[in-house]
């Protein structure tokens, strides 16, 4: 049993809103497959679907949820070593594509190889995806509640980390907080 990312194409009229259900109708019509379907996310573009499962049973799964949306691409997730340079510039793809969980696992490599503040801002940058990852799911106050976490790390970092630009995401978030109403957005 190997783990996949599933992004199948929205078509548009389903949002995050619908997560919950989406994941319980991906279980339904996969049922009686040895598989796990431990999560769904939705994005303007995506469904994203979490899973565990042989690799031999793979496309009979994409063929089960093409009722949902056709497969835009399947990612194994295995622990990649990416160069620095390039593992950011990829998390500002995923993050700006709402790829978020990719974001954050992506920065996770980043992160493990830093120090100092740099550290703590890459941690920041993790949080903000985390939060947008529970955003997907609908699920508002517990992402208002990692922003949080999130400007606590970057509370000492400002101007620009490669192409990201910390003080509108600070201010962008803080925004968000405030107004408790949570959206995704670029950076």
């Amino acid at each position: 049993m190997e783990r996949y990312m599933l992004h199948l194409k929205n078509s548009s009229d389903l949002n995050r809103k619908m997560a919950k259900d989406i994941l319980r109708k991906s279980r339904i019509i996969t049922s009686g497959m040895n598989l796990t379907l431990r999560d769904c996310r939705v994005s303007k573009k995506y469904v994203e679907l979490d899973t565990t499962i042989a690799k031999s049973d793979l496309d009979e799964l994409i063929d089960k949820l093409s009722s949902i949306g056709p497969l835009d691409h399947a990612k194994h997730v295995v622990e990649e070593i990416v160069e620095k340079e390039k593992a950011i510039s990829e998390g500002i793809d995923y993050f700006n594509n709402e790829r978020f969980w990719e974001c954050h696992e992506i920065l996770e490599g980043v992160w493990k190889n830093c120090d100092g503040n740099e550290k703590f801002l890459v941690q920041g940058l993790i949080l903000v995806a985390a939060g947008l990852v529970h955003y997907q799911k609908d699920e508002d106050l517990v992402c208002i509640s990692i922003f949080n976490r999130a400007l606590e790390k970057l509370e000492n970092s400002n101007g620009q980390y490669y192409d990201i630009d910390i003080d509108k995401i600070k201010q962008t978030i803080t925004e968000m907080i405030t107004s408790k109403s949570v959206s995704s957005f670029l950076i």
